[in-house]
């Protein structure tokens, strides 16, 4: 008796921690991704399952050694840099300031499209290393993989997958193919705005015009920049018989990086799984120093500024703006920055290098989130409950911050035509106006009134499928279908033909039997 207590217990531990995990193979997609992606992985460590993570040895933020995953590093040179993206901020501002004419915006749009097929050429030649490394692919076999976790944003997890025949989910906001939904969802454009258009789902008929253009020319850049590489790759490797894009959507769980307080209605999928905030968490105490400046606030608060991983610094005069509206209100301001210090900055901002976002947004203090509206810190900030003032910059964030204007939760400036009055007023704005925040907080109880926390469903989601081997039940096969069978366009022609053949013989045999009926008239007179 005294020798059971210790041995049941032993074996809950054993069950909880889970001695006998699965075998994961990540492959991620390098910056803001992989913070999603490393929430993912650090929770699967912490339930016993074993992490192997593919990398890429120019990696900015993916390190080939850590405590939580093993790691296979792949020679490789190109993708995206830092450097590319202070001359994209730097191009996209000067073309604002010159009024933003079709043209340039048109230049700018192609060097996006070109920069992107760039870094897909270059993780395709990073497969064809991985494919032709017998040393890579003999140890990938042999680990025995329970299942694929990737970011279709990067097209190489579901090539792996279908070469070594492993179940697969995505961690998912963007395909290479745009926004997930897209890719395996009914997305009426009637309703359903394009990522991008910054429409809500009530559209006039101009503002549909408008979605419609939009989906077109997505798809003409989808044309430019994925489906030439990828269906040449798949034809050297796979043959003419795989279709590169049904490797993606043959996926057996989505797990998608939004949720409906975020999104706004539309259909979904049976193996779509929302796990929008799953990165947030409770706010831990702040480091003693940063805790006694929020302290100092007093009663004004604290105003948190941050333009995500990467991008640390603006243009110095939009800097010096922006430290200048700062210093003329009462509330202490944390900044993230690492550029030369601003000239007008006053004594209530605090510059850092690095700061607890999650947590200094959980803080009782903070009154607003000064933000270019990347999805971690929109959800942070729903999370959390606190307004945004936006300050967009490229890719998603425009769109991003468009929702949440539209569900009264944030205000948005152009930061091109950005002055530090016009900062000013905005930000005094949002920080007195309690529509904003009763808003954002009406927002933050719906996303908590959850039954399961959302990284609690994802890894549960992930575990089922390492469990059952795939979902195969949970994926319909549309994307198998042609557009005629997909819309039924046969079926309408066959019944359409059918009717009128019968609507034909009706008509025809009422003509007979008038003429019958009308000669035996005739010659009855």
């Amino acid at each position: 008796m005294h020798h059971s207590a210790p041995l049941v217990l032993l074996s809950l531990l054993c069950l909880l921690f889970g001695v006998d995990g699965g075998k994961v193979l990540v492959f991620p997609l390098d910056g803001s991704h992989w913070v999603n992606m490393k929430v993912l992985i650090e929770e699967l460590h912490s339930r016993g399952h074993n992490v192997t993570v593919l990398r890429a040895s120019n990696s900015w933020y993916i390190k080939e050694e850590s405590p939580l995953y093993n790691s296979i590093t792949i020679p490789n040179t190109g993708g995206f840099d830092e450097e590319f993206f202070g001359l994209l901020i730097g191009r996209l501002l000067k073309i604002k300031k010159e009024g933003n004419s079709i043209w340039n915006r048109i230049q700018l749009e192609y060097e996006i499209i070109m920069k992107f097929k760039s870094m897909h050429e270059d993780m395709l030649q990073m497969m064809d290393r991985i494919l032709g490394d017998e040393k890579i692919m003999n140890s990938i076999q042999d680990a025995k993989y329970d299942v694929v976790l990737a970011d279709p944003a990067a097209g190489g997890g579901a090539i792996l997958a279908y070469k070594f025949n492993i179940p697969l989910v995505f961690n998912v906001r963007w395909t290479i193919h745009g926004e997930g939904h897209f890719a395996i969802a009914p997305s009426p454009l009637s309703y359903v705005p394009v990522p991008g258009v910054e429409l809500t789902d009530k559209m006039s008929f101009l503002q549909r015009v408008k979605n419609v253009l939009t989906y077109f020319f997505t798809r003409f850049q989808i044309a430019v920049v994925a489906e030439p590489i990828f269906t040449s790759f798949c034809l050297k490797h796979f043959g003419p018989n795989v279709n590169y894009f049904s490797l993606f959507q043959d996926a057996d769980i989505w797990l998608m990086r939004n949720d409906f307080t975020f999104e706004f209605p539309r259909p979904t999928m049976p193996n779509i799984v929302y796990m929008g905030g799953f990165q947030c968490k409770s706010a831990k105490p702040l480091p003693g120093d940063l805790e006694d400046f929020v302290q100092s606030s007093g009663e004004h608060g604290v105003i948190v500024m941050s333009l995500g991983t990467l991008i640390t610094q603006l243009p110095q005069d939009i800097t010096n703006d922006i430290a200048a509206a700062f210093a003329q209100i009462p509330q202490k301001v944390i900044w993230r920055y690492t550029g030369p210090r601003p000239v007008t900055l006053g004594n209530n901002t605090l510059l850092v290098d690095w700061l607890p976002q999650n947590d200094l947004l959980g803080h009782p203090q903070i009154k607003v989130f000064v933000a270019h509206g990347g999805t971690n810190g929109v959800q942070e900030a729903i999370y959390h409950g606190v307004p945004i003032l936006g300050l967009p910059l490229v890719f998603d964030q425009p769109d991003n911050l468009f929702r949440m204007e539209a569900k009264g939760t944030a205000k948005i400036l152009d930061i091109a035509t950005l002055d530090r009055n016009v900062f000013l007023e905005a930000l005094k704005e949002v920080l007195h106006n309690p529509f904003y925040r009763e808003n954002m907080q009406r927002l933050s109880r719906l996303h908590h009134d959850q039954p399961m926390k959302p990284l609690d469903r994802a890894v549960f989601w992930i575990e089922f499928v390492m469990r059952n081997r795939g979902a195969p039940h949970l994926r319909t096969q549309f994307f198998r279908m042609s557009w005629i069978e997909y819309h039924s366009v046969d079926v309408i022609l066959t019944l359409t033909a059918t009717l009128f053949i019968f609507t034909f013989f009706i008509i025809y045999v009422i003509q007979y039997l008038f003429r019958v009926l009308f000669k035996k008239k005739v010659k009855c007179a």
